[in-house]
């Protein structure tokens, strides 16, 4: 199973949890933005007034549970504010990064210090 498929048997148990429960209709995009800048916030708040090198992060298994979790509902309310628009979420990733090629060339950022 490629990557691309287990996305899609990922988005349907995402809907199927929402549909079990009937909260689908509770899937704005003004809640879900919301809701997906409070997940922002809330990883931010893992590392509030901490300056930990990745290393130091990852070797500790708290703080990644931690993260692992607000990643993960970050994820998740991403992956459903495009379903609820209607957005293919790799169609979107792709042509952004072709946007990024376009305007940061390496020619222009890899110089020197």
């Amino acid at each position: 199973m490629t990557r691309k498929d287990q996305f899609e048997v990922l988005k349907d148990q995402m809907n199927r949890f929402l549909e079990e429960r009937d909260w689908i209709k509770y899937h704005t995009p003004k809640n879900l933005s919301m809701s997906l800048a409070i997940e922002v916030a809330e990883l931010m708040e893992i590392f509030q007034w901490d300056d930990k090198s990745a290393k130091e992060v990852i070797e500790n298994d708290s703080l990644m549970s931690q993260v692992k979790d607000e990643l993960a509902d970050i994820m998740i309310y991403a992956i459903s504010l495009a379903r609820t628009l209607e957005i293919d979420i790799f169609s979107c990733i792709q042509n952004k990064m072709k946007r990024n090629n376009d305007r940061f060339p390496t020619s222009n950022t890899k110089k020197p210090l």
